[in-house]
């Protein structure tokens, strides 16, 4: 079994200050499981396992969503954001614009859990910080 379906079996039975975890698989070539908690399913996290790491990853929004005009403040707000806020950073993935965690692929479960309910909390507040950039 891999170590992403021995997770999802973790993560399913688990909770984390009060959260639980909802797990799907999704289908492709590379394995990913999408993971949603329970109190805040609206920005669910993708996670994968590779060799060296375990990538947690949330999207936000697409930069066609951005006001006409605000793209390089934005830009300069996530920058500054990333400091501040813990166990996660912004990326940009094609036009896609994301937090993500990274964990070692030894970390304790208890460590992931915490990953995860950090990121995913960290999700929401970001997007509440960049709303005024929004459409």
């Amino acid at each position: 079994m891999s170590q992403l379906k021995e997770l999802a079996i973790r993560l399913s039975d688990a909770q984390w200050e009060g959260r639980s975890f909802n797990c799907l698989p999704m289908p492709g070539a590379q394995e990913v499981l999408q993971v949603a908690l329970s109190d805040q399913d609206e920005i669910p996290l993708y996670v994968t396992i590779t060799e060296t790491q375990m990538l947690c990853i949330a999207y936000l929004f697409k930069e066609d969503e951005v006001l006409d005009g605000t793209l390089d403040e934005l830009n300069g707000q996530c920058l500054q954001l990333n400091i501040p806020m813990p166990l996660s950073a912004f990326a940009k993935i094609d036009d896609q614009y994301v937090l993500f965690g990274a964990l070692s692929t030894t970390s304790t479960f208890e460590d992931i859990q915490k990953e995860l309910v950090t990121l995913s909390e960290n999700a929401v507040e970001a997007l509440e910080a960049l709303e005024d950039y929004l459409k």
